[in-house]
């Protein structure tokens, strides 16, 4: 291949003339008619013609040349009739070559132009033949279908983008502008592309749409969406993002539908022991309609009764029907500021399973036989049945801790038993709740919760308490379990004797190791128990329904799991539990955000937690969210100092939050 040699090659969907500056096989260098020069594979080259040009005349000239080359040639493309030639060439069904090809389409005379011709031609017209650059096959009758739908479809996707581009500018904009005759397909590929990016099947034509559009991101779609009524301002994105489903299918709801709310105590087995006059209570959040446990103290002689009893989740849903198979695939309940999707229908959450008040309900009951300084005498695990006497919220216990009895007497033994825990190597860490209400009109309020408060603190190690003696029950019947370990932290920030700050506790989060969960049991050290489960919510969880299972299985009253059961179900959960959280945790601090967003301005104190090079991170204490701090060469600031900072921009959408020190 000589220098001044006419060749093509196909670059971005377009076919270039150029002229040969330099070979050196197996590369080129060449100058194209758009006067670039660029350097290519012979591989690559679509056709070599074997006409030159003199290279003396000059650049200006080389760039005439060839422009004038490649519009004569598409002038000859033009003139061949591509189906017309298939219909001569298919029956054949063998290769042919350009030669031969150029001498169809141009019989009387075919030089270089003509052969560069057929390859355009064919170039353009993809549908009757495939081709590489010096022989053609035509396709098969069926091919050929395909083709003309794969082209329709890639003419109607082009026109797509062009016009999606050109409405979703107009929107931003500000321009009233019709929407596309395919809106709808428009709007699929736009919520697509926005939610998964490159994740989504749509990710080309999104790309193409929003580049079209001239937007620097696909951020700004969110807006289209809402501006046009698809999505509203606070929509959570991240239950389509996560794939969370919000209702329940319609066989479910059937079959729930279905249950009778009334339990026939003779129906239920002989091995449960009739609790119903035992006096208990529910003890939970002003609001709470899945109601799962209740708690009952009774005085005998020397020690206290004291009773956790936890609905039997277990009598009502079996192990691989229809409800199950759905819940599981949920496995857990999310509870977001402005709504709540439970890991069950709404009819056996809040109504069937729920303990409500003087409903009669299956139960396993845990009972512990204790002094008030939490001495454990003796244990016990029953199937029951039980009725609730009393429904209570923590501030009504908050506010009876001092004037009830067996209020008081429970306080004392959590305290206790706490105590014991921590003499046992526990971590405490004690961080108040961020409690987050979204209303009607989207306001939102935020307030910090005192988990310590006597209702909360004693609910909580009764549960605790139960979880552990559940534990210790199911091991020593050598029975699997999704058991809960945690070894020992990375390290200690404080003593457990003195109360810790603000700043130690949040650092000492920090600091724990994660939880191993497996079929057997292991030292948690966070909690400073020998063994523990969680079977204390199965309404919302569906690792406690397992636990449950196991437990009734001691009882006979269901198959249990295998411990290799057991390990493909924690695997099988993993995706939809991470998920959940996300999803919780995202949408918890967005709401705070929005809330924050009425907030520029204001000033707030803060906890210097960490410095990482240009940056501090902090903790807006009011709020306890971590948000980082521009460094200055004018201030050196260290962990635990104390700041006054400005919130001078909050996007809760974009999940941004902006402080300037003072």
């Amino acid at each position: 291949m000589e220098n001044g040699t006419i060749v093509e090659y196909i670059d971005q969907q377009q076919i270039f003339c150029a002229v040969v500056l330099e070979f050196n096989d197996p590369r080129v260098s060449l100058l194209n008619e758009d006067n670039r020069e660029v350097n290519q594979k012979v591989s690559r080259l679509s056709h070599v013609s074997n006409t030159r040009l003199k290279m003396n005349g000059g650049r200006d000239k080389l760039i005439a040349a060839l422009k004038e080359t490649a519009a004569r040639r598409n002038s000859l493309s033009e003139q061949i009739d591509i189906k017309e030639l298939w219909e001569v060439l298919s029956p054949m069904e063998e290769w042919v070559d350009l030669s031969t090809m150029a001498a169809l389409c141009f019989p009387h005379h075919a030089d270089a132009d003509h052969e560069a011709a057929v390859i355009r031609a064919c170039f353009e017209n993809r549908i009757y033949f495939k081709f590489n650059p010096d022989s053609f096959f035509p396709y098969s009758e069926a091919d050929v279908e395909k083709n003309i739908i794969r082209e329709k479809e890639k003419e109607q996707r082009e026109r797509m983008i062009e016009q999606g581009g050109a409405w979703l500018k107009n929107v931003i904009s500000g321009v009233d502008a019709a929407p596309p005759a395919d809106e709808t397909v428009l709007i699929d590929i736009l919520k697509s592309y926005y939610l998964f990016g490159k994740e989504s099947p749509h990710s080309a034509a999104g790309r193409a749409i929003v580049a079209k559009a001239g937007l620097e991101s696909a951020e700004k779609i969110f807006d289209v969406l809402v501006k046009t009524g698809v999505w509203r301002s606070n929509y959570n994105v991240d239950l389509k993002r996560y794939e969370i489903p919000e209702d329940f299918s319609k066989n479910v709801l059937e079959k729930a539908d279905a249950m009778p709310e009334m339990f026939d105590i003779s129906s239920l087995s002989p091995k449960r022991i009739n609790l119903t006059d035992l006096p208990l209570m529910t003890i939970d959040g002003q609001g709470t309609l899945d109601l799962d446990d209740a708690i009952s103290i009774e005085k005998q002689s020397a020690y206290y009764r004291v009773g956790v009893h936890i609905a039997d989740v277990g009598e009502l849903v079996a192990k691989g029907d229809i409800i199950d198979a759905e819940v599981v695939a949920r496995g857990t309940s999310i509870y977001m500021p402005d709504m709540k999707i439970p890991m069950m229908p709404p009819r056996l959450s809040e109504n069937i399973c729920s303990l409500k008040l003087g409903e009669v309900r299956p139960a396993i009951s845990i009972f512990f036989k204790v002094s008030r300084f939490a001495e454990l005498f003796d244990f016990e695990v029953v199937p029951s049945i039980i009725k609730i006497g009393q429904q209570l919220t923590y501030n009504d216990v908050d506010a009876m801790v001092d004037s009830e009895e067996s209020i008081w007497l429970l306080h004392e033994i959590a305290c206790n038993f706490r105590r014991k825990r921590l003499s046992s190597g526990a971590v405490q860490i004690t961080i108040p709740e961020t409690s987050i209400r979204v209303f009607e009109n989207d306001d939102v309020s935020v307030r910090k919760i005192d988990r310590e408060s006597p209702g909360r603190m004693f609910v909580s190690e009764m549960m605790i308490m139960a979880n552990w003696l559940m534990a210790r029950f199911l091991a020593d019947n050598k029975m699997p379990a999704i058991f809960r370990g945690q070894p020992e932290p990375k390290a200690r920030l404080y003593s457990q004797k003195k109360e810790a700050t603000l700043f130690q506790n949040w650092m000492q989060r920090r600091m724990l190791n994660r939880v191993i969960i497996s079929p057997h049991p292991e030292p948690h050290s966070g909690l400073g128990l020998d063994k523990y489960v969680t079977a204390t919510s199965p309404i919302r969880k569906y690792f406690d329904l397992v636990t449950q299972r196991q437990i009734r299985a001691c009882f006979g009253l269901e198959q249990p799991y295998s411990a290799d059961e057991i390990e493909k179900m924690l695997i099988f959960l993993k995706q939809p539990l991470m998920n959940a959280g996300q999803v919780q945790m995202r949408r918890n601090r967005y709401w705070l955000l929005k809330y924050l967003e009425k907030q520029i301005g204001a000033k707030e104190e803060a906890i210097v937690l960490d410095k990482r090079r240009d940056q501090y991170i902090i903790l807006l204490t009011s709020y306890l969210v971590e948000c980082k701090l521009r460094s200055s060469g004018h201030w050196n600031l260290k962990p635990q100092d104390l700041v006054r900072v400005t919130i001078t921009h909050v996007d809760a959408r974009r999940d941004a939050l902006n402080v300037d020190l003072g």
